[in-house]
């Protein structure tokens, strides 16, 4: 591998670019799992960078995060039937919003601030 440098005043610097890249943004928890390997494991968190993996992985992580609330909602729901929409709007915003807790609670527990890769 041949490094090319950019001169930049007085100084050298090398020439690195990524190879992968793609206009697909991160989602909430993408950026939780980022923040996540910055400040708890810069390690895993440089060799990711470095070899091209990390922003795979965090799409990964989002997706599975957003189908995994979906299917913990759908079998909250199931368990725990919500008020009546219609008649009981506060009710039902409150049961909807305290069933999604739970459900990020479990994902965070186990897809975010999970060590392995």
């Amino acid at each position: 591998m041949e490094l090319h440098y950019i001169q930049a005043g007085d100084y050298f610097i090398p020439d690195i670019r990524l190879t992968y890249t793609s206009d697909k943004p991160l989602g909430k928890y993408g950026r939780m799992r980022r923040a996540y390997l910055k400040e708890h494991q810069p390690w895993l968190y440089s060799e990711l960078a470095l070899s091209e993996q990390l922003f795979p992985h965090l799409w990964e992580i989002q997706q599975t995060c957003e189908e995994r609330l979906e299917r913990i909602m759908a079998q909250l729901l199931e368990r725990y039937p919500a008020p009546d929409k219609a008649t009981q709007q506060m009710a039902w915003v409150s049961h909807m919003n305290m069933l999604k807790a739970q459900a990020e609670e479990t994902i965070l527990r186990e897809l975010i601030y999970e060590d392995a890769v």
